[in-house]
């Protein structure tokens, strides 16, 4: 259940005091796209570095479970809403230039080399039944939340982990328990995903409408983007890690 408006108006009236500025996000995670899969469902979560702090609205939620229909039959629609308010006193790691579809964030007079993973992240999991009926995952992707104000829209790649060997493939679908993250919070942070094998599988869509406050108070000058960018990596770099 997301938030009302009333709680982003009243976090992004109240401020947060000398130094700090605040970027209030809302969306939706609005379909995705995994050929030869139905009756999926996604979760979120939000990741971000110690400059950053939510003030309002949700960090987590889980949506219905969705089905192609014969308008869509290549796409699974959520609109599954998503809010939330931060504070912060510094925009490094937010998604700046050399990201894709980024926006460009700087104080006047000064260059800023982002910080890695530092900015908000919003990590999306989705999952679906397996042959057997076991809810198994269908795909993970991570996105940085944009921080040009006005509406953006972002196509995640998303990928799964797969086993090492074809004996631990077919145990794994045999039993249900197939190769999996426990804690899907892994996938927006580098540590540990040179030694990781996973594989490319689906998209995800999602809209924000981002809004900021007291930013050109402290010097921050915010440039448009390209609102449209997919966020899509390379191909050599989902396949294999």
């Amino acid at each position: 259940m997301a938030t009302g408006p009333s709680s982003e108006a009243g976090a992004m009236a109240g401020g947060g005091g000398p130094g700090v500025f605040l970027v209030a996000v809302n969306g939706q995670i609005e379909s995705g796209e995994f050929p030869g899969f139905d009756e999926l469902y996604c979760k979120f979560c939000f990741v971000y570095g110690q400059d950053w702090v939510p003030t309002a609205g949700l960090e987590e939620g889980i949506s219905q479970i969705t089905s192609k229909s014969a308008v869509a039959p290549t796409t699974l629609v959520w609109n599954f809403p998503i809010e939330i308010t931060f504070k912060s006193t510094n925009p490094s790691g937010c998604e700046c230039p050399g990201s894709r579809g980024g926006g460009n964030a700087r104080r006047r007079g000064t260059s800023l080399t982002p910080a890695s993973s530092a900015g908000p992240q919003i990590v999306v999991s989705v999952y679906g039944p397996d042959f057997f009926g076991n809810d198994v995952v269908r795909g993970y992707g991570a996105v940085h939340v944009p921080f040009t104000p006005g509406r953006h829209k972002r196509t995640i790649a998303m990928f799964v982990p797969e086993s090492t060997s074809r004996l631990q493939k077919f145990t794994s679908w045999f039993t249900g328990r197939r190769p999996e993250f426990t804690d899907p919070k892994v996938v927006a942070q580098g540590e540990g995903r040179e030694v990781t094998r996973v594989r490319s599988q689906g998209f995800v869509t999602i809209s924000f409408n981002v809004v900021t406050k007291d930013m050109k108070k402290l010097g921050y000058d915010v440039s448009p983007s390209d609102m449209q960018t997919p966020c899509v990596p390379t191909a050599e770099g989902i396949h294999k890690y």
